[in-house]
């Protein structure tokens, strides 16, 4: 006699978070990766810039909750594509504030567009009401602690 296992990984909420944010994430990569050639990181460190203007790289670590290491390549990387400069903070000599050069705002301004029209295709797979109830919860569970 074989008993059933009461844990199935194919139910388990962070298994199925994870599968879905990964093919999603994939799948929009291709944009960002066949364009300018950025990996996830960089569209990260891109975006956090496009949307709120100068910031330091701790700023975008906390905003992001990226690793702050993952945080520095990614603004290197950036840099030598010049889409974004440093500027060093006149009041604290250790920090820089990271922002976008024209070439990474007009980067941005493209793979903003491209990112809502993403986000529209996919969200078009589910009715209105279920749309409202996946960000709902997703919401929820990203302020989870």
């Amino acid at each position: 006699m074989t008993q059933i296992d009461p844990f199935q990984l194919e139910d388990f909420m962070p298994y199925l978070l994870n599968r879905a944010a990964e093919k999603a994430s994939l799948e929009f990569q291709k944009t960002y990766k066949s364009t300018y050639g950025m990996l996830r990181t960089e569209w990260r460190v891109l975006f956090h810039l496009g949307r709120y203007g100068e910031l330091t790289a701790k700023q975008i670590c906390d905003k992001s909750d990226l690793h702050k290491t993952k945080v520095s390549r990614a603004v290197s990387a950036l840099e030598k594509q010049r889409f974004l400069k440093r500027t060093e903070v006149p009041t604290d000599r250790r920090h820089e504030l990271l922002s976008l050069t024209k070439q990474g705002q007009a980067a941005f301004a493209h793979l903003q567009a491209e990112a809502v029209k993403y986000n529209e295709r996919v969200m078009s797979a589910f009715t209105p009401e279920e749309q409202d109830i996946a960000m709902k919860f997703m919401k929820q569970i990203a302020q989870l602690t």
